[in-house]
């Protein structure tokens, strides 16, 4: 339904021509509900029109095959089951029957929704699958595990006192106060306990032992395994400052940490951000929202400019000081006296709320201390497997042969977690899949939207469709005459065509 509450377009239970068709779509409604007609070679589907990740607009979205993807999140859906088949969404769409007689499509009635994973189809099997981790790649691991129909045991172990939670939200509408708690945990406490999944919270793992294949807990527990995940995902990095240990001085990575920042942002006057990075710019625009004066202080040049280029990086500044912030960049803050910032340049900034966004660190002391072979990251084959038969790793701590940019990568993106987690659990059950997904990551600043897709480290020159400034844009980032990375501005189907080309070049 629409935001006015009166459905859109035509009653398709009265029937459409094709003829009305606009790019092989039309939104239109059947009784009180919206329903979109998607033309996918000669069929015609009938299927939700908002994605069930954060409601983009799918008939702005692309069409591949027998599915189609939304142009905010690159989430992707049948068109046949309305199933969510690659996240970031997780549940599935409402799909309607349709007939046709030769150019007039009715649509009729709607089909049985489908079911979440139930916790075994068919009989258990004495298999215990053990994942250690409790975020993105962890969850949408144990997930798949289910969809794919694995009976056995399933443990999920995490360090976290939080269900799995949608963590980009964090930094974003959850912080900005625009979003309430309970829209965070990716699942409801129900759904582990239907699906049989041993979610075990606040749990540390001190070892694993691969040649007996058990893990060993904290508390000294040993648990065995058949298979093993590895999902330990990333930590902030520290600022190794005089006086950073104090109780206003924040980082943000978990739920915890996100209620910390609101509970302090309550009675703050004025925020310093240390750290110019996505996730620090992303709080900054959160702690404007909600009306707290914000100083990002940060070495580099341009924010963001090593990723997206210096005219992105200069847009990018303009944006947030248009909205408020101070930036003091070609800074650094050589130590933190009570409220008292003392800046290397000898400048001072007084502040109630320091939040530091100076990257993150992958957690590879596990894998490490394991036996398992690591280069900046926990190296993973194709399929994600580790140097060790049985054991594979997925999401901030995973680095893989990338196929597109024809180098071993590891990157911190929420979206590619949950993708190498579900590819982890189907190779975990044998079936051998390739991860060839292409890596995308969103950034949120005000009410404007970059989206990523691909994988530059370095690049030799970036072409510019558009205009930045106007805020309807796409850069291409080439080395060596190939393009390796597209990012965007409001050029959303651009930008999911730029990731089906990257996905064609190397299938």
């Amino acid at each position: 339904m629409t935001e006015n509450n009166k459905p859109s377009g035509p009653d398709l239970t009265k029937g459409v021509s094709l003829t009305a068709f606009k790019d092989g779509k039309l939104l239109g409604h059947v009784g009180e509900e919206d329903v979109l007609l998607v033309q996918a070679g000669s069929e015609i589907f009938a299927i939700e029109p908002a994605c069930s990740h954060y409601h983009g607009p799918l008939a702005e979205g692309l069409v591949v095959g027998d599915t189609i993807r939304c142009p905010w999140h690159h989430a992707c859906f049948s068109l046949r089951t309305g199933e969510a088949t690659r996240p970031p969404a997780l549940n599935a769409l409402a799909v309607w029957e349709v007939a046709r007689d030769r150019d007039n499509i009715i649509v009729r009635r709607k089909r049985e929704a489908l079911t979440p994973p139930a916790a075994h189809r068919g009989a258990p099997t004495p298999e215990k699958f053990v994942i250690v981790g409790g975020g993105a790649a962890g969850f949408s691991a144990a997930e798949t595990l289910r969809r794919e129909g694995f009976a056995g045991a399933i443990t999920m172990l995490s360090n976290d006192g939080a269900m799995p939670v949608d963590r980009p939200n964090l930094s974003k509408d959850y912080l900005a106060g625009n979003a309430p708690e309970d829209w965070l945990p990716l699942r409801g406490e129900d759904y582990y306990q239907n699906a049989g999944i041993d979610l075990r919270l606040n749990t540390d793992v001190a070892a694993i032992d691969a040649k007996t294949r058990s893990v060993t807990l904290g508390n000294g527990d040993r648990l065995p395994f058949d298979r093993l995940l590895l999902a330990t995902g990333a930590e902030p990095v520290k600022l190794q400052i005089p006086g950073a240990d104090q109780p206003h001085v924040h980082t943000l990575r978990s739920v915890a940490d996100a209620r910390a920042i609101i509970k302090a942002a309550g009675s703050a006057r004025r925020a310093l951000v240390i750290g110019a990075s996505f996730i620090g710019l992303e709080v900054a625009a959160s702690l404007r929202a909600r009306k707290i004066e914000v100083h990002v202080v940060a070495p580099e040049e341009r924010p963001m400019q090593k990723v997206l280029g210096a005219e992105m990086g200069d847009f990018v500044r303009s944006l947030h000081e248009e909205n408020g912030v101070v930036f003091h960049l070609k800074d650094t803050v050589d130590n933190l006296d009570g409220m008292r910032a003392t800046l290397k340049s000898g400048a001072v900034i007084e502040a109630d709320l320091v939040v530091v966004g100076i990257g993150v660190k992958p957690r590879l002391a596990l894998a490490e201390h394991a036996g398992l072979a690591a280069d900046r990251g926990v190296s993973v084959s194709e399929y994600l497997e580790t140097s060790v038969a049985g054991i594979f790793a997925a999401g901030d701590i995973a680095r893989w042969p990338d196929p597109h940019s024809r180098q071993t990568i590891r990157v911190e993106h929420w979206v590619v977690a949950e993708r190498q987690g579900q590819t982890a659990a189907r190779n975990m059950l044998g079936r051998r899949e390739r991860f060839d997904a292409v890596p995308f990551f969103w950034s949120q600043h005000y009410d404007v939207p970059i989206n990523y897709v691909g994988h530059a480290e370095h690049f030799d020159d970036i072409t510019i469709d558009g205009s930045i400034s106007g805020r309807d844009c796409l850069l291409k980032y080439r080395k060596g005459g190939r393009v390796l990375a597209v990012a965007s501005i409001y050029r959303d189907l651009d930008n999911l065509k730029a990731e089906l080309e990257m996905e064609r070049s190397h299938a």
